[in-house]
């Protein structure tokens, strides 16, 4: 088969959705299938293959103000006409709901092809990014402030972004995004609880449930025994929804109750620099290391280094990071949210918080690393609840799900105002 991927993110930027498609590509292109991935022009970095079946179309594109790392692709009609033309695709495949993903599911439509689209990202739970609190770069200005004055606290800055738990920014994002989604022909969620949410959200179309899966020969690990001074860890795009402030605050309350406990977080965005003001106002910056990026390739070396993971976010189709802890033998904490209960069982490997429950996240933390035998026992279980997310598994799935979407041949075309749209540009001048 012939795939075209639509993606408003991929290579060289690292994240989550990036990684997702990479390792299905290359394990179905090992089998013999072709992709053509439509994604962002970054700049540095970029390249346009991977290896013989696998190559890249990059578009032009700008930076979303309040989130430099977020690219608003521009949009370059006539380019995507070519690419089909030319790839001639059995299968398109939506993996974002931003502009490269209205661009493609326009495409399938005007040019009747079969479409499937992944909910890997719950957009109407990163509204922050489009308020005007961060697009005024407000955020900034108080952490300077910070800085000078002692009495601020860097959690304030997004207090009533957080807990604005659905606000009617969050209703039009999801009613955008839904709308999208169900022009396809078959969604594809990561998680049965993401499944279970968005069928309650009012999506119409059937969702398959496919693990973003894992190579359990990289991540791996043993079962762990408790040390006498704790490693915990939180690895992931340091962006201001993923709650990591959350964190910093609850290890300030474990450091309380176990002195000699360090926490290591791994990775890098725009919320690093407020974090680092964060622990350093606390006092507790002493404990806290902050890594920066660390190559993907490196990482399977790194989880079993550490004793626990923890996490506050609370917009979770999966959780990558998470798996790869829990495939290393990590007890885990995470948050009552979305898909983090899937790999999180409480009281099983870990245990579920409240969201953005500071006392009640070091509660569960402390409970334990204060029990040997449960927290030796957690671990075990870790390793055994990743053994169903094995990439192979997941990859068979997946090329199931393509064979009998692309089975729909000759697609009724639709032509709308949209499609239209498309269709302009016919110098290519915006390629």
């Amino acid at each position: 088969m012939k795939i075209l991927y639509f993606s408003d993110t991929f290579l060289p930027k690292i994240d989550g959705v990036a990684i997702s498609m990479k390792n299905f590509a290359e394990a179905l292109a090992e089998r013999g299938h072709e992709f053509l991935i439509c994604c962002p022009r970054y700049g540095e970095g970029d390249f346009d293959r991977m290896g013989d079946r696998i190559r890249l179309e990059r578009f032009r594109s700008g930076y979303l103000p309040s989130y430099p790392d977020i690219k608003v692709v521009l949009p370059s009609p006539s380019k995507i006409k070519r690419a089909i033309k030319e790839f001639q695709p059995d299968l398109v495949h939506i993996h974002t709901p931003g502009l490269m993903g209205v661009y493609g599911i326009n495409a399938t439509e005007k040019y009747g092809i079969p479409s499937i689209g992944t909910y890997h990202t719950l957009m109407s739970e990163q509204d922050m990014y489009l308020s005007f609190y961060r697009l005024l770069k407000l955020d900034k200005l108080f952490m300077r402030i910070g800085k000078l004055n002692k009495k601020i606290k860097i959690k304030d800055l997004v207090k009533f972004e957080k807990f604005d738990k659905f606000n009617i920014r969050k209703k039009i994002i999801l009613k955008i995004t839904n709308n999208l989604y169900d022009r396809c022909d078959l969604i594809i969620s990561p998680s049965h609880l993401i499944k279970k949410q968005l069928e309650e959200f009012g999506l119409k179309k059937p969702v398959a449930v496919i693990s973003n899966g894992l190579d359990l020969s990289q991540f791996k690990g043993s079962p762990k025994t408790l040390t006498e001074s704790p490693k915990l860890l939180h690895v992931g795009r340091i962006s201001y929804e993923k709650n990591c402030d959350v964190i910093i605050n609850s290890f300030k309350l474990i450091l309380e109750k176990i002195p000699t406990a360090t926490l290591t977080i791994i990775g890098d965005g725009p919320a690093l620099p407020s974090l680092k003001v964060q622990a350093q106002k606390l006092g507790i910056d002493h404990a806290i290391t902050f890594t920066g990026f660390i190559d993907r390739a490196e990482l399977p070396k790194h989880y079993p280094k550490y004793d626990l993971f923890l996490t506050a976010s609370t917009m979770e189709t999966q959780g990558l990071v998470i798996l790869e802890s829990v495939a290393c033998g990590l007890p885990a904490v995470g948050v009552d949210s979305f898909a983090i209960p899937e790999l999180v069982h409480d009281g099983v490997n870990g245990f579920i918080a409240k969201p953005f429950d500071v006392k009640d996240i070091a509660e569960k933390t402390i409970r334990i690393l204060h029990d040997p035998e449960m927290y030796a026992s957690f671990s075990k279980e870790s390793l055994k609840i990743s053994q169903s997310h094995e990439m192979k598994a997941c990859v068979d799935r997946m090329e199931e799900v393509y064979k009998s979407v692309a089975e729909q041949k000759n697609k009724k075309k639709k032509r709308s105002l949209l499609n239209t749209i498309f269709s302009l540009d016919p110098f290519g001048i915006m390629g």
